[in-house]
């Protein structure tokens, strides 16, 4: 298996799944069944049907889409992510999407500790203190504008920074 040939998949299948879900809050069929599809051929044709192979790329699947149709089916996240998981799971193995998985929750916990923390009360008072220690530096929170406009938050905004982080530990 060439690993520089999975990481650019997972790297061009992220940088689509980012743009689509920022800008539409959809990660497409297309992208997730394709994705899959191929992954299981590529490790099937390079490793085989054993452990290095097919089993590999279907057990990463397995344990990218699984764990994720929980949190689908309380609300959590997008269906779209769920079948990204799998997708992906099916490039990088169940080790890695584990990995994954894990630091974009914890990448999304934090981000939903940050909007809280900037809610729009808070926001009001920081602009307060902010305009009268410096009347010209108050700007308008356009996050705010998106949080009321009943968008939910897209997912991709965790997980791209976690793919970065289980690639650089390793």
């Amino acid at each position: 298996m060439d690993t520089t040939i999975v990481l650019l998949a997972v790297a061009i299948q992220l940088m689509i799944a980012f743009i689509t879900d920022i800008r539409h809050q959809t990660i497409s069929n297309w992208l997730t069944g394709t994705s899959f599809a191929v992954g299981l051929l590529y490790h099937g044709l390079a490793g085989g049907m054993g452990a290095q192979g097919w089993l590999y790329s279907a057990a990463g699947a397995a344990a990218g889409f699984l764990p994720l149709l929980i949190l689908y089916a309380f609300g959590g996240i997008g269906a779209g992510d769920v079948k990204l998981f799998g997708a992906l799971g099916a490039w990088i193995g169940a080790v890695m999407i584990a990995q994954l998985m894990m630091y974009a929750i914890l990448y999304a916990g934090a981000f939903g500790v940050l909007l809280l923390l900037f809610n729009r009360a808070f926001a009001k008072r920081m602009a307060a203190l902010l305009s009268i220690a410096n009347p010209g530096a108050v700007r308008t929170f356009s996050w705010f504008d998106w949080a009321q406009s009943g968008k939910s938050f897209p997912f991709m905004l965790a997980v791209l920074p976690a793919a970065v982080t289980v690639w650089m530990i390793g």
